[in-house]
């Protein structure tokens, strides 16, 4: 059987599987005070299944069609069982459940320490002036789902004029976190949050047939030039670069520290039990020298499996296979711990590595953003890279997982099924794990004299200023082993030079574009900046786009393909550029432009599209 249809084989019988199941979900709270309890334990009686509210006491747990009981637990409380809950196939049951606070007179009560400690911060939490989780039951039957994801708001980029803003400046973006995040909505039957689609991102989970470097170069600049699929009266520019692969039988040594979140709310299907499953992948792939250790974190931190190496891989899998979710998060101490290992185990010339798997949720320890960023920031130095892992639904911060990767000198990567954990420990190995080139800035400098205004596409969160370009000290993005780097502007050509007259009429200065500029064939010239993994020098490449467009119809699989990406992404955001497209073209567009698709992603793209369109229709 071909692995494209293994793959729609197994798409097929996950939705299957997916459809018939139902959601309880609901809020546990104090019954005097009417307060929401963070961390209080949901279980499933008889059974190992279940999950842990969030700080406002939330909870949503998926099961099989049938009936259950449930217990649900917190220190301090009574415990409570709810019985003979019948849950049927994709409906949803929701529960206002009140605790009562334990009785304790006449009898001897053993708290620990570590139990006074949890109830000590969930009441600090509780009493705070910046965090209130007082919600009514009335006000809770209204809300149709208990999402809890985090995204952050995008202000969608929009036409600069090229003789008022000539360079465009971004660093280089290979996350694809919300590609499969927005795949895991689809998949559920619902549109993505518009926030949840980055465009960039979608066009970076493809990988592009670009020219690999022949040099000593890391990667090499490919371009294209023709009309604008969406809008007949413009034209796109494609720019792309693909990562050196790693060489077969170079053999550079990994010390990878696992830093994995075991809290309570990873205790579902899609949360732990898939990242073990995930991780055992990844162990599959080492090499008898590289290095494991494995941190843990759940109401604390702790050293789960010390330094191992990879020639003892059934000792590896077997620390995976004894990982169990319970508690409250601890994700400050766990990254301190996870950077404090990965520096011990650090190897010269290696692939030091720090992988952070989580739902998204940190609300113990570093809590701050900020803070983390800072330190994230200060680790980096020492030759540390980082990848962060999502999992799960409902819970995911996605805003705060991309940005600890970024300040980690890593990427985010979200995994929703075994096949997207294949893609990204496995098939992507190299580009999962080496590191190539880091802080990777583009600056695009267009020729006023032929381009009138252009729209760069996506890469909102990604933008740098002009000045920022040669600027060493400021971070940008890492691209590994074998990654490929898309990017697309839309423009709009200059048709008349006298049309610019107006545009020079400034009270401090005289803005002249140069007769060189006028009588050249060049419309932009694209530069990037980089460093090497170990350096902190960057050095300078550039290519320069000349002449008139191709015809479209001549133009690569690859123009053509990220193309129809791209307009997904802006359909699912409404963009106000989304111009004459529609699912239909779009399709039609991406249906042309296959290409080899060796593991069949583009085909479950074609796929997507079909969902997406008939979501957008109800």
């Amino acid at each position: 059987m071909k692995p494209s249809t293994l793959i729609s084989v197994f798409i097929f019988i996950t939705n299957s599987l997916f459809a018939q199941t139902g959601t309880i979900s609901g809020i546990v709270t104090d019954s005097l005070t009417g307060n929401g309890l963070p961390g209080a334990n949901i279980l499933i009686q008889g059974t190992s299944r279940g999950t842990a509210t969030d700080l406002n006491g939330f909870f949503v747990l998926k099961v099989s069609p049938g009936v259950y009981n449930l217990v649900i637990s917190y220190i301090g409380y009574e415990t409570k069982k709810i019985e003979n809950l019948k849950v049927e196939a994709t409906k949803k049951i929701n529960l206002d459940i009140k605790l009562n606070p334990a009785q304790i007179e006449g009898e001897e009560v053993v708290i620990t320490a570590q139990a006074m400690g949890q109830i000590k911060a969930i009441n600090q939490q509780l009493s705070s002036n910046t965090i209130r989780s007082i919600v009514s039951a009335e006000t809770i039957r209204e809300l149709p789902d208990f999402n809890i994801d985090e995204y952050s708001y995008i202000d969608e980029n929009n036409f600069k004029d090229a003789i008022k803003n000539p360079l465009s400046t971004f660093s280089i973006d290979v996350d694809a976190a919300s590609y499969s995040n927005t795949r895991r909505f689809l998949m559920e039957g619902r549109l993505p949050p518009k926030d949840a689609v980055r465009v960039e991102e979608f066009i970076n989970y493809f990988d592009y047939d670009y020219p690999v470097s022949e040099t000593d170069l890391p990667f090499k600049i490919f371009t294209e030039y023709s009309e604008c699929p969406w809008n007949e009266d413009n034209y796109l520019v494609h720019i792309g670069i693909k990562g050196k692969e790693l060489i077969k039988d170079e053999n550079i040594p990994s010390s990878l520290t696992f830093l994995i979140d075991v809290s309570g709310s990873m205790t579902p299907e899609n949360k732990l039990p898939l990242l073990k499953k995930a991780f055992k992948m990844l162990v599959g792939q080492l090499n008898n020298d590289d290095k494991i250790a494995i941190v843990v974190y759940a109401g604390a931190a702790g050293l789960f499996l010390p330094t191992t190496y990879g020639s003892e891989k059934a000792k590896i899998l077997g620390a995976i296979e004894q990982l169990q979710a319970g508690g409250s998060t601890a994700g400050g101490e766990g990254i301190i711990l996870a950077y404090k290992i990965a520096k011990e185990n650090f190897i010269e010339d290696g692939n030091n590595r720090v992988i952070l798997a989580i739902d998204g949720d940190f609300n113990i320890g570093i809590t701050n953003t900020g803070e983390l960023v800072r330190f994230l920031n200060e680790k980096k130095k020492d030759g540390i890279f980082l990848t962060v892992l999502g999992f799960g639904e409902e819970n995911i911060k996605d805003s705060r997982l991309e940005e600890l990767a970024d300040k980690g000198n890593g990427h985010y990567a979200y995994i929703d099924n075994m096949l997207e954990a294949k893609k990204v420990l496995v098939d992507e190995i190299g580009a999962t794990l080496f590191t190539i080139a880091k802080d990777v800035k583009i600056q695009v400098e267009f020729n006023p004299a032929k381009i009138k205004s252009y729209r760069l596409v996506g890469y909102e969160n990604r933008l740098l200023n002009d000045e920022d370009f040669e600027d060493d000290k400021k971070d940008a993005g890492e691209i590994g082993a074998g990654h490929t780097v898309t990017a697309l502007y839309e423009i709009v050509t200059l048709e008349n030079i006298e049309d610019l007259a107006g545009d020079f009429k400034l009270k401090y200065q005289e803005k002249v574009i140069k007769k060189s500029a006028v009588e050249t064939e060049e419309i932009l010239t694209v530069s990037i900046r980089y460093k090497k993994p170990d350096e902190d020098v960057s050095k300078l490449m550039s290519a320069v786009i000349t002449g008139k467009p191709v015809s479209f119809k001549k133009t690569s699989d690859n123009f053509k393909f990220s193309a129809a990406v791209a307009q997904l992404g802006m359909l699912l955001r409404d963009s106000e550029f989304i111009g004459n497209a529609d699912f239909d073209k779009t399709k039609e567009l991406a249906k042309n432009s296959l290409g080899e698709d060796k593991y069949g992603y583009r085909a479950e793209f074609l796929r997507l599209l079909d969902l997406a369109s008939g979501l957008n229709r109800q």
